[in-house]
């Protein structure tokens, strides 16, 4: 796993490349690969890299040039079909002068051109500079495991980085609120499409490739995820279950390529459990397994953990989070995500990449089974919602609800009956609008027209939320209504839990892989019934299946938890003065995006155990750290003590001492 970043001018440009600019935004990667360091820098072209060391330890050093020089080559990922193709290019007559996948993705270029990442399985991010021809080629893995951010200036030119500090420490960017892309952020946790919250600066969709040359950029997609076949049998259910377990062993082995140690992530769910056990199968035994806890009894999984680590007989080892050590490393944490954080869990997670480090260099991990075998209750739920709620409008119309409204309407308003049935078919049209997008958003399309403020809500207006959400469903070729959500969520939800992933285990320097996203297995899953994923109340249904008489049947039977944080009871009690400073203080107001009465009602309702506010705080927290991070450009260490956190100090990085690189500011001037 690496950091990657470059600077490509046009002929338009009258700008040169300062070695101090690409120096600096390969250095701000430095927690992306700790391990060495590169740079390639000629006429108009910049590229850098930070290495972490995993295939090949003692070789592929980046830049890579191929023999002539004509192409170099920055890359971050791993390719799991990497001796498969080095065994066919070295048949062909090609000659190695290493023995890492970075020079096969190299080698390969050289044979396919730009149709190179069709032949590569596994995470990649890369970019490939052809002197001859004076193009800058990138590209980013099908599922988008690994990230990779551009910008095209007005000259033309492009800048690129793993991460978007990186851009925006060369100064041609400045950090600036991408207003038309708040709307998707408040509602999805995240933005869905290539568009960050940063003006200029999107994201290479996952599945893509950008071809550069002096100032025209061309933008393909060579991957997608196809469910032609679903509700279409694929044979028996003893033999669908049998080559699903067939497959994600398979997956799981190509994952153990290393040339270093490496462990998995057990959070007790089916997921890592299954990722551990087929570990197990594959290793002989001994495997390093790693879990993280709060004390709080909703909030700790770790009897599911250990029940798993004692069948295969794992060298297990726990971190448990308190909340003072959860909120210090958060501004710490938004600094590597480079935008707000979606999910709390992302704070545990890199705890326990932090606690893994200490024993290990890689970790598997069951990231993205519930987007493919419908994991997720939400699910469950629309398909339930929707099938009641078209019968319900047969067989009374428009005045039957009208009626069920009314008398839902008349329950108190602050009651928890009345919160749980207005999401329902007695509620709600019978749509996926109303039943799925605005019934799992953060803010739904009402609850933003209370938050954002008058001005806000002007310049926001027309924008559709759910604009590229609802794109995608559309776009799939799915028979079934789950499968069109499942892959509009591969395409939107998915990407967000990936880049929590990425960036917090590369926060603490490890990599980390995911077998369930190995995209031959996903194809195969598409293609699978929908009985063979969501049956009646049975979620991932295959999977329970192929791990019957593997698991603990505790295991297999339980109920999804997620990764869950207490956040609504730390929120709700002593850290309420993360609220106060982020949410409710004056810098916050001054800003002018939300409504602050509504804000504060949104508080007040909270600390009443009045209404499921965690996650919305959660959200407007978080928006508050980022723009003082990434907009005023204070360093985390300043942010955190703004609430009595740190005394000033900075956030400890992974090995205790103290980390310099958040402390940093983004420079705001232009080079």
């Amino acid at each position: 796993m690496c950091g990657i970043c470059g600077i490509a001018h046009s002929s338009r440009s009258q700008r040169s490349i300062g070695i101090d600019t690409i120096t600096r935004m390969r250095d701000l990667l430095t927690h992306r690969g700790p391990d060495a360091a590169g740079l390639f820098v000629e006429d108009g072209i910049a590229l850098g890299h930070r290495r972490l060391s995993i295939v090949d330890v003692a070789h592929g050093q980046q830049p890579m040039p191929n023999d002539d020089g004509n192409l170099t080559l920055v890359y971050n990922g791993e390719v799991y079909n990497h001796p498969v193709l080095s065994a066919e290019l070295q048949t062909a007559g090609v000659r190695y002068r290493t023995h890492c996948d970075t020079e096969t993705v190299l080698r390969v270029f050289e044979r396919d051109g730009v149709d190179a990442p069709r032949a590569l399985r596994g995470m990649f991010a890369f970019a490939i500079w052809n002197r001859s021809r004076r193009e800058l080629f990138l590209a980013r893995d099908r599922l988008g495991v690994k990230p990779l951010y551009y910008s095209i200036t007005a000259d033309g030119s492009l800048y690129f980085g793993s991460e978007i500090k990186a851009i925006l420490s060369t100064g041609a960017v400045t950090a600036e609120l991408n207003v038309p892309a708040l709307p998707d952020y408040l509602a999805n946790h995240a933005t869905s499409g290539e568009e960050t919250l940063f003006v200029g600066i999107k994201r290479l969709l996952p599945g893509h490739t950008l071809l550069w040359r002096d100032g025209h950029v061309r933008i393909d997609r060579y991957w997608d995820l196809s469910f032609a076949a679903g509700d279409s049998p694929i044979g028996d259910e003893a033999a669908m279950v049998a080559e699903y377990r067939d497959r994600l062993r398979e997956a799981v082995r190509m994952r153990l390529m290393a040339d270093v140690p490496l462990g998995c992530f057990l959070s007790g769910g089916i997921d890592s459990a299954a990722i551990a056990a087929l570990m197990t199968e594959l290793t002989g035994g001994g495997v390093k397994t790693f879990s993280v806890a709060f004390a709080e009894r909703e909030a700790n999984e770790l009897s599911y953990a250990r029940m798993v680590a004692s069948r295969f007989r794992t060298d297990h080892h726990e971190v448990v989070v308190e909340p003072h050590e959860f909120f210090a490393e958060l501004p710490n944490l938004v600094w590597h995500e480079d935008e707000p954080i979606a999910h709390p869990s992302s704070i545990p997670l890199f705890f326990v990449s932090r606690l893994a480090v200490e024993h290990v260099k890689v970790v598997l991990t069951g990231e993205g089974s519930d987007e493919t075998l419908a994991g997720y209750g939400r699910y469950r739920t629309t398909l339930y919602n929707l099938a009641a709620g078209r019968q319900w409008e047969r067989a009374g119309g428009a005045r039957l609800r009208f009626a069920t409204r009314a008398l839902i309407d008349a329950l108190p308003a602050r009651s928890a009956a009345r919160r749980r049935l207005a999401k329902t078919f007695l509620y709600l049209p019978a749509d996926l609008p109303s039943l799925y997008f605005d019934n799992f958003a953060v803010f739904g399309r009402d609850r933003q027209q209370q938050l954002l403020s008058p001005a806000m809500a002007n310049r926001v207006t027309g924008v559709d939320p759910y604009a590229t959400i609802r794109d995608y469903v559309a776009r799939s070729d799915a028979r079934t209504i789950l499968d069109h959500l499942l892959y509009a969520d591969t395409k939107t939800y998915l990407h967000e839990l990936l880049m929590k992933q990425d960036q917090m285990s590369m926060a603490a320097s490890i990599e980390s892989r995911v077998p369930f996203l190995d995209h031959p297995l996903m194809e195969y899953a598409a293609r699978l019934p929908q009985a063979m994923k969501l049956r009646g109340l049975t979620t991932k249904y295959v999977l329970r299946r192929a791990m019957q008489g593997v698991l603990p049947e505790a295991i297999l039977t339980r109920r999804k938890m997620g990764f869950p944080v207490p956040i609504g009871r730390w929120f709700a009690g002593e850290y309420r003065r993360v609220l106060d400073e982020f949410v409710l203080g004056g810098r916050a107001a001054r800003r002018g995006l939300f409504n602050v009465e509504y804000v504060r009602r949104l508080v007040d309702e909270h600390a009443r155990g009045e209404g499921a506010h965690a996650e919305r705080l959660w959200a407007l927290v978080n928006t508050e750290i980022w723009q003082r991070l990434f907009i005023d450009g204070e360093s985390s260490a300043d942010v955190a003590s703004a609430i009595g956190l740190l005394g000033g100090r900075r956030p400890a990085g992974r090995d205790g001492q103290l980390e310099p690189m958040s402390s940093l500011p983004l420079t705001k001037s232009r080079t």
